[in-house]
């Protein structure tokens, strides 16, 4: 494939899913601070509000949305496209957690996870593509995880979603190869959101059991939301295809590929407190 210039993102829109908090807030924020006009996509109308008032510039806009409704993602698309005719770039920042064994979780609690978490990334980037097909260049990023590289015990409906959003990235990418649109993935390690806190967790596991181990995830966080942020940026503008962020990142992405049968023993004794969702207090 030949290498395509950087986007500049002064010269059109990026819409950023998740843009309430989190990655997706820093994301819009630095954006923005670089001159580029930002449509702003989540279920929580107040947190946009909130992240809208802090961007420079003008001519961003606000959509609220469900990603897992067909229907509404739609016509969200319709407005994005209709207020920011120069659309050039997409970020999916959107997701959400879920602890618990399987023999402790619903399916109905798996599939929730797997419409928000993957048909949610699938939704949006169908219902934009037309547009941006439509620009000279562009380039869509969507945030993976290190979960999607390797999968731990007491994380089954997160890693299934994320080696989802992986394989459907990937396949994207080598479908859209001889357009005008890139395509790539940003796989994020320990970064500071507070998702794992205020995620879901098996309605069947101990409230403090589940924060118990909330709690654990949590203390193995160590990126700032700001400097996931300025490399999903990059990736953005640089058109990257693939991107490591947190200092665990690199070790796992090696560690899975030196013995992809046998990783688990070395990441087990680290997640042995955040997976433990059975221990009584």
């Amino acid at each position: 494939m030949t290498r395509m210039p950087p986007l500049d993102v002064r010269s059109g829109t990026t819409a950023i899913t998740g843009a309430a908090s989190g990655m997706g807030a820093e994301t819009a924020r630095q954006l923005a601070a670089r001159g580029a006009r930002i449509a702003l996509l989540d279920r929580n109308a107040h947190g946009l509000a909130a992240v809208a008032a802090t961007l420079a510039g003008d001519g961003h806009t606000m959509h609220v949305v469900d990603l897992t409704d067909d229907h509404a993602v739609r016509d969200a698309a319709r407005e994005v496209e209709a207020s920011h005719p120069r659309l050039h770039s997409l970020i999916t920042c959107a997701g959400s957690s879920m602890l618990g064994d399987l023999d402790q979780l619903t399916m109905e609690e798996m599939r929730w996870l797997m419409d928000v978490n993957l048909w949610g990334t699938v939704n949006i980037t169908k219902a934009l593509l037309p547009a941006l097909r439509r620009a000279p260049a562009a380039h869509i990023t969507h945030l993976v995880s290190i979960y999607g590289l390797a999968a731990p015990a007491g994380r089954i409906p997160y890693a299934m979603s994320k080696f989802a959003v992986r394989g459907f990235t990937e396949a994207l990418r080598h479908e859209l190869e001889d357009s005008t649109v890139s395509v790539g993935a940003v796989y994020p390690a320990g970064v500071k959101t507070g998702i794992i806190l205020h995620g879901r967790y098996a309605a069947a596991i101990d409230p403090a059991v589940a924060d118990r181990a909330a709690a654990a995830q949590a203390a193995m966080y160590h990126t700032e939301p700001a400097d996931a942020a300025a490399r999903i940026v990059e990736a953005t503008v640089r058109r990257r295809a693939r991107t490591m962020v947190g200092r665990e990142s690199r070790p796992v992405d090696v560690l899975t590929r030196a013995t992809p049968v046998h990783y688990w023993r070395f990441m087990r004794r680290a997640l042995r407190a955040a997976i433990d969702t059975r221990s009584p207090l």
